[in-house]
C-alpha cells in the first residue's frame, strides 16, 4: 500500500519534497542550537549557502570587517560556524598546546590521501608537529644568510626590468611584476634555479592562473568538504599546475644524478632548499620520504609566490597612495647610505636597522593582509568559552587577519588608516610585544606560516632598492576608481596598474 502511493506521487509533488526538506532539517538545527543568541545574517543560521554565496561574492573580508561593526567580537557566518574578533580568543584558539585542530573546510587544499598533506593543509596536529620539526632550519632566520644571494639575483633583474619599462612610458601591471619577482625568488631558494618569469615577465604555461584556479577550488569545496573526495580525481592533472609538479620532479632528478657526479665533488654554491632535503632524503629514506620532498617544494611555490607579491603589493601600492610616507622612507634609506650603514643591495640584517622600513612593512601587512577567510579551527571536546558565550564541542571558531587588524582596541582610532608610524609609537610605549599578539598576517601559534622569515626576507630586500632606485605613478583609473581585490582566500589586487620612472626622471602630467 505504501510502494502504491509512492509510486502515484506526481512529479510536482517530488520536486518540492527534497527542499522542503532541507529548510525542515535547517529550522530543526536552528530550534536545537544552544547558541542561537549569538547574532550573524539571518540566512546564515539554516545553510551553509550564505557563505558561500558571500565568499562567491570577491569581497568577504570587507563583509567580514562590517558583520563584527554591527553585531559584535562573535558572529555567526554558517551554522555551529562563528568568526571572531577578541584578542583574549586569539591565544585561545591559535595559542601552543591548544586542543583547537584545524577545521574541515582544510582538508579541500590536499590530496584525499593524508599522508600527501602539506604543512598548511595537515589537519593532524601530531603529524604535523613531526613534519614541522622535519623542515624548520631550513627557514630559520640563521638560514636566511645562505638565501640571500637568491634574492639579490632576482632584485637585480627586476630593477633591470623597470629600467627598461621606465624607458618605454608603458603603464604595466605592477603586481603582476612582482608576482613574476616572488615566483622567480622561490624557484631560486628551492632549487637554485629561477623559472624565468623575470625575463619577459611572461607566464606562458599558465602557472600562476593554474596556481589561482587550484585555490579558487579550494575555497569553495571546502565550505562544503564531502564532496572533495569525489571532485579530486576529477581536477585536470595537466596545465600550469601539472607544470610544477612535473618541474619539481625535473629538478629533484636533475639534483639527484648532479649530487652523485663525482665531477661536481668539491663545488659549492648557496645551499638551496632542495639539496638540503634531498641529502636529508638520502641520509635517511624512512625519516625524510619522497613525497616529504615533492610536497615541500610544492608548498613552497604555491604559497610562497601569492603571499609575498600580495605583500609587496600592499607595499609598494600603499606608498604611491600616501607619497609622504614613500618620501619618509626614501630620506631614512638615502641618509643610511650616506652614513654607510647600508649596502647595494640592502643585506637583510642591515635592513632590520631602518626602523621606518620595518613599520612600513608592517603596516602593509596590517592593511592589506594576504589571506582573507577565518582561520577556522574545531573546539575541542571540552568547549570554551569565547566573549561570554560558551561554544560547544564541534563548532568551528576562527579569526580574519583583516578583521583583528581594524580592532580599534589593538591598533587605535585610526585603524582603518594607512599610518605606519603607529608602529614607532607602539614600540616607543613599549606595547610592541602586545600588539604583534594580534597580528596574524602570518598566522599564529605553531601554524604560522613556517615560510614567514622568507617573505620577510624578500621584503625587506627589495623594497629599499625600488624606493632608492625607481618613483612611481600609478594609473588614472586607479586613482579614480581605487585598489580593487578578488577575496579567494587570498585577497589577490586586480588594478595596480601604474608607471616606473628612473629616479629623478620626471614623470607625467
Amino acid at each position: 500500500m505504501i510502494l502504491e502511493r509512492l509510486l502515484n506521487i506526481s512529479p510536482t509533488t517530488l520536486l518540492i519534497i527534497p527542499p522542503v526538506g532541507i529548510l525542515i532539517y535547517g529550522f530543526l538545527q536552528y530550534l536545537l542550537d544552544p547558541l542561537r543568541s549569538v547574532p550573524g545574517p539571518f540566512l546564515a543560521r539554516f545553510s551553509r549557502l550564505w557563505y558561500f554565496l558571500e565568499i562567491y561574492k570577491g569581497s568577504f573580508e570587507e563583509t567580514n570587517i562590517g558583520l563584527h561593526r554591527r553585531y559584535g567580537p562573535i558572529v555567526r557566518i554558517a551554522p555551529h560556524e562563528y568568526s571572531i574578533d577578541d584578542v583574549n580568543a586569539a591565544r585561545t584558539i591559535y595559542g601552543h598546546g591548544n586542543a583547537f585542530v584545524k577545521a574541515p573546510w582544510y582538508q579541500a587544499w590536499m590530496p584525499p590521501d593524508v599522508n600527501k598533506a602539506s604543512l598548511f593543509s595537515d589537519l593532524n596536529p601530531h603529524r604535523h608537529g613531526l613534519q614541522r620539526r622535519k623542515f624548520s632550519s631550513l627557514y630559520s632566520m640563521s638560514a636566511l644568510i645562505g638565501y640571500e644571494p637568491f634574492v639579490n639575483n632576482c632584485t637585480s633583474l627586476l630593477c633591470h626590468r623597470f629600467n627598461e619599462i621606465a624607458q618605454a612610458g608603458k603603464t604595466v601591471n605592477l603586481q603582476h611584476w612582482l608576482q613574476c619577482y616572488a615566483f622567480d625568488v622561490i624557484g631560486e631558494i628551492t632549487f637554485a634555479n629561477r623559472f624565468g618569469f623575470l625575463d619577459m615577465g611572461e607566464d606562458k604555461e599558465g602557472v600562476f592562473g593554474a596556481i589561482d584556479e587550484r585555490g579558487i577550488y579550494s575555497t569553495f569545496v571546502g565550505i562544503f568538504p564531502w564532496i572533495h573526495a569525489i571532485l579530486y580525481p576529477l581536477l585536470p592533472k595537466t596545465g600550469g599546475h601539472g607544470y610544477v609538479f612535473n618541474y619539481t620532479l625535473r629538478q629533484i632528478e636533475e639534483r639527484q644524478k648532479s649530487l652523485k657526479d663525482p665531477r661536481n665533488a668539491g663545488r659549492e654554491g648557496p645551499p638551496d632548499i632542495m639539496t638540503k632535503i634531498l641529502l636529508a632524503h638520502e641520509a635517511d629514506p624512512n625519516k625524510m620520504t619522497k613525497i616529504d620532498l615533492i610536497t615541500m617544494c610544492q608548498s613552497n611555490i604555491g604559497a610562497g609566490s601569492d603571499t609575498t607579491a600580495i605583500t609587496l603589493s600592499s607595499i609598494l601600492y600603499h606608498l604611491l597612495k600616501y607619497p609622504r610616507t614613500y618620501q619618509v622612507l626614501r630620506n631614512e634609506i638615502d641618509t643610511a647610505a650616506k652614513e654607510g650603514t647600508v649596502s647595494d643591495p640592502v643585506t637583510f640584517k642591515e635592513a632590520q636597522d631602518l626602523p621606518y622600513l620595518q613599520a612600513v612593512i608592517k603596516e602593509a601587512l596590517r592593511m592589506h593582509s594576504a589571506t582573507g577567510l577565518p582561520m577556522q579551527r574545531v573546539v575541542p571536546p571540552t568547549g570554551t568559552t569565547i566573549a561570554g558565550h560558551f561554544i560547544p564541542a564541534g563548532s568551528s571558531v576562527g579569526i580574519n587577519a583583516w578583521v583583528a587588524h581594524r580592532n580599534t582596541s589593538i591598533y587605535g582610532p585610526d585603524a582603518e588608516q594607512w599610518r605606519p608610524e603607529r608602529w614607532l609609537e607602539f614600540e616607543q610605549q613599549g606595547r610592541g610585544a602586545e600588539v604583534e599578539k594580534y597580528a596574524l598576517a602570518f598566522g599564529m601559534g605553531s601554524r604560522t606560516c613556517i615560510g614567514k622569515n622568507i617573505s620577510l626576507l624578500e621584503m625587506s630586500k627589495l623594497v629599499p632598492q625600488l624606493v632608492r632606485k625607481f618613483d612611481f605613478q600609478l594609473d588614472e583609473e586607479l586613482e579614480k576608481e581605487g585598489l580593487k581585490s578578488c577575496n579567494r582566500w587570498f585577497v589577490k589586487q586586480m588594478n595596480f596598474e601604474g608607471k616606473v620612472f628612473a629616479r629623478g626622471e620626471e614623470k607625467d602630467g
